[in-house]
């Protein structure tokens, strides 16, 4: 198990526990389930890069205590 902050520097910070073998779409539902917004509206991001549903936390490096971006569409 690994925790993952998410800010959206809007004074919601969410810390998820997830597996890193979840997909960024199964991070965005447990995301969706805390702040109470649809998961397909959420946007992760880590400096410029935007992730993408269908890979998983393993591929994009996302570690135990990683902090992300947190954005609404």
């Amino acid at each position: 198990m690994i925790e993952v902050t998410c800010n959206d520097r809007l004074g919601k910070k969410v810390r998820v526990k997830c597996n890193p073998d979840d997909t960024i779409g199964d991070l965005k539902k447990l995301i969706s389930a805390q702040t109470g917004t649809h998961w397909e509206k959420i946007v992760l991001k880590k400096w410029y890069t935007i992730f993408k549903d269908h890979i998983k936390l393993g591929d994009y490096e996302i570690r135990d205590g990683m902090n992300l971006e947190l954005y609404y569409q």
